[in-house]
């Protein structure tokens, strides 16, 4: 499960895109803090500290306790701007989030134990269809991921949502029961089983 991490924040006494250009000279990121019905803060982060954490991963389904001089703010990141070119953030929107709040987050699907998959040792693919799922959690419980255990799995095998148990408290928030992952056989055995199924068939 993520930990709670600490942020520190400035208020932005100015908004607007000129005021945002003069904070990324410099050397800070706008970003806002919204929801819970209050007023939206206007803030400004370092940097160097919020590109580290960005890129370091699970940024989304972090829970932050941001500090904008003095007075903390437990958030968590709903969507951040990166520049097209040169990959710094240029914005970063935080939703306030109150104890005990259930959120919507995106959180990455690890197929594990590959290496137990007679299939894909057998010369098998893979083939990935999510490589994210929709979930609804507790904002202090949100999985760093959802693994699928493919030990075991065969050739045509397929991996659903319905397939994977979740932590508790944790339920899907999409609806139906979405593919994962499908493991395909690889073509030259497909096209023996092709050659086979054919002498099998009864001649007219």
């Amino acid at each position: 499960m993520t930990a709670i991490k600490e942020l520190k924040a400035v208020a932005r006494p100015r908004v607007g895109k000129g005021a945002a250009r003069a904070e990324r000279r410099a050397g800070r990121v706008p970003a806002v803090i919204y929801g819970e019905k209050q007023e939206p803060i206007a803030i400004s982060l370092n940097h160097i500290e919020i590109n580290k954490i960005i890129y370091a991963g699970h940024f989304l389904t972090t829970l932050f306790e941001v500090d904008v001089d003095g007075t903390k703010h437990r958030v968590i990141p709903r969507d951040y701007q990166l520049d097209p070119v040169k990959d710094y953030p240029l914005h970063v929107d935080f939703l306030r989030v109150s104890k005990g709040a259930t959120v919507t987050v995106e959180v990455p699907v690890h197929f594990v134990k590959q290496e137990a998959s007679p299939a894909l040792k057998g010369g098998g693919t893979l083939n990935v269809v999510a490589h994210t799922v929709e979930l609804e959690c507790p904002a202090e419980s949100i999985p760093d991921a959802i693994e699928v255990d493919l030990s075991g799995a065969g050739y045509g095998d397929s991996f659903h949502l319905s397939g994977i148990t979740l932590p508790k408290g944790v339920t899907w928030a999409g609806h139906g029961d979405d593919t994962l992952a499908t493991i395909v056989a690889p073509s030259g055995l497909k096209e023996a089983d092709a050659d086979e199924a054919a002498k099998e068939e009864p001649k007219a």
